[in-house]
């Protein structure tokens, strides 16, 4: 009788992929689905301020729905899974430097929100695969912008100026890996690559999981 409740109470609680709802794999996200996600090609997809951009996919699809349900659904557990395409994509590119992974912040007020950084709690994902040291400390958002979706490129960097602050302190000569979820137009990497070089950081490489094809 126990071993059967038990059953049924695995059973009954079994994780279903959160595309497909399938739960024989008793995963949020199954591995038919994760096939599904296309990945750009091995090289960086843009430069912004003489720094490499590379992102792992583009934002559609699956990949879409991972991050938006990760960012504003509160389905923070799906973050180990954009983590793991972003280190899908990640380790074929063969990088052999020992990064610090500095995710892009959020300010106070959003934080408070939202209740969490999303693009931290998958930055730490990330280094749980591959090794890298997370650093929160680096960089702080010390300015609450308005969204920046509706924006135009000129807007949203004119929307980031001061925004960021660095802390030096926190600072040992590490290659940086930025990373965050989404780069549309750039700005946000800009503006924090050009906080860094107030303070002399310059060896940084951006890295997101997704960005627009037009």
């Amino acid at each position: 009788m126990k071993n059967f409740l038990l059953s049924l109470s695995d059973w009954i609680y079994r994780k279903k992929c959160f595309i497909c709802s399938n739960s024989e794999e008793n995963e949020r996200l199954c591995s038919k689905c994760f096939n599904k996600i296309e990945f750009l090609p091995l090289q960086y997809n843009r430069i912004i301020l003489d720094k490499r951009v590379y992102c792992a996919c583009e934002y559609d699809n699956v990949i879409k729905q991972l991050i938006r349900n990760v960012k504003y659904h509160n389905q923070k557990e799906l973050a180990v899974y954009q983590a793991k395409v972003m280190y899908s994509y990640w380790k074929n590119l063969n990088k052999n430097d020992n990064y610090i992974v500095v995710p892009v912040p959020l300010s106070k007020e959003r934080l408070k929100k939202r209740k969490y950084n999303q693009v931290e709690i998958v930055a730490t994902e990330f280094c749980k695969l591959s090794g890298y040291t997370i650093n929160t400390e680096l960089i702080k958002r010390i300015k609450n912008t308005k969204a920046q979706y509706k924006l135009t490129r000129k807007e949203r960097l004119q929307n980031l100026k001061d925004a960021f602050r660095v802390n030096p302190q926190n600072y040992n000569n590490e290659p940086i890996l930025l990373i965050d979820d989404v780069c549309t137009t750039g700005a946000t990497l800009e503006s924090i690559i050009k906080e860094f070089a107030k303070h002399g950081i310059t060896n940084i490489t951006c890295f997101t999981t997704a960005t627009p094809i037009k």
